[in-house]
């Protein structure tokens, strides 16, 4: 048996507080869920087929301080833009992305409403980085400039990518720019010490941007590849300037992120450092 809630303040049409059987604060979050409803008034999952909760007690406070200054369109705009992600993803998405891109969308809109230029140089990498979560974000702006006719920029793309991932990944926000500048500084000695102009455009760059990504994932998720060791010793001794500079990139990564890299990575980054030699 699905559990009952009892309202204990409509906030809007679509955002309610609730309590539940334990006497638990809530907040519910649902296309129509506090219309017609009152202080008292029984709620349960049954009656909405999509329903967010928001369970932290400082995920709330921030919620309904958000809600406050946001236009309560712009509101259900964004629910639904979070609704559409997790359908696309089939996967949770933590709560606080509610909060996150609620600011963020509004503080946007605000911006492009006084004539300011939103740019985002990481954009290109950003899309390189995060495909699937890129493609959805495409959408998710292209939906909300319609439904709330504004006319935020691609720029907003990247940035909106960012707030999926950290949802999906339950990493903060820091924490992905972070990584995702690690690969910047990567990229830039690779150029440096190769002399090489790398093109960002080339499919080559793709790769490497990616298993960059992913050699970090798997470092913080503490999961591993493994090599065969004719291969190590091959690459070694076939392309010494290659796996001398992976060595330096994989020191550069684990300074970054304080915790150790399997040796095994250093041979799929010299793979990929000798495709770009190759440009």
């Amino acid at each position: 048996m699905k559990p009952t809630y009892t309202i204990k303040k409509t906030l809007n049409n679509n955002v309610v507080i609730v309590s539940d059987e334990n006497n638990h604060e809530l907040i519910m979050i649902g296309n129509g869920i506090g219309f017609s409803k009152k202080k008292g008034d029984p709620l349960s999952d049954e009656q909405y087929e999509k329903v967010f909760k928001l369970v932290d007690e400082k995920e709330q406070e921030l919620y309904k301080q958000l809600l406050h200054n946001v236009d309560s369109q712009v509101v259900q705009a964004i629910n639904d833009a979070i609704r559409h992600i997790q359908e696309k993803l089939d996967l949770p998405v933590h709560e606080h992305i509610h909060i996150a891109l609620t600011d963020h969308i509004a503080f946007a809109i605000k911006r492009v409403e006084q004539g300011f230029d939103i740019k985002n140089p990481f954009l290109h990498d950003t899309a390189l980085l995060y495909p699937q979560e890129f493609k959805i974000a495409e959408e998710v702006v292209d939906d909300l400039n319609k439904k709330l006719g504004v006319n935020l920029p691609k720029s907003e793309v990247g940035f909106v990518t960012l707030h999926i991932h950290s949802a999906v990944s339950n990493r903060s926000l820091q924490e992905i720019n972070h990584h995702s500048q690690l690969i910047t500084k990567i990229v830039e000695v690779i150029e440096s010490q190769l002399e090489v102009t790398v093109d960002k455009e080339s499919i080559d760059y793709a790769r490497l941007v990616s298993h960059l990504r992913r050699v970090i994932d798997r470092v913080i998720d503490n999961d591993s590849v493994e090599v065969h060791e004719k291969l190590a010793e091959v690459l070694k001794k076939e392309y010494p300037v290659c796996y001398n500079l992976s060595w330096k990139l994989v020191k550069i990564i684990q300074q970054t992120i304080r915790k150790p890299i399997p040796e095994a990575e250093i041979v799929y980054i010299t793979i990929h450092l000798q495709r770009l030699t190759k440009q």
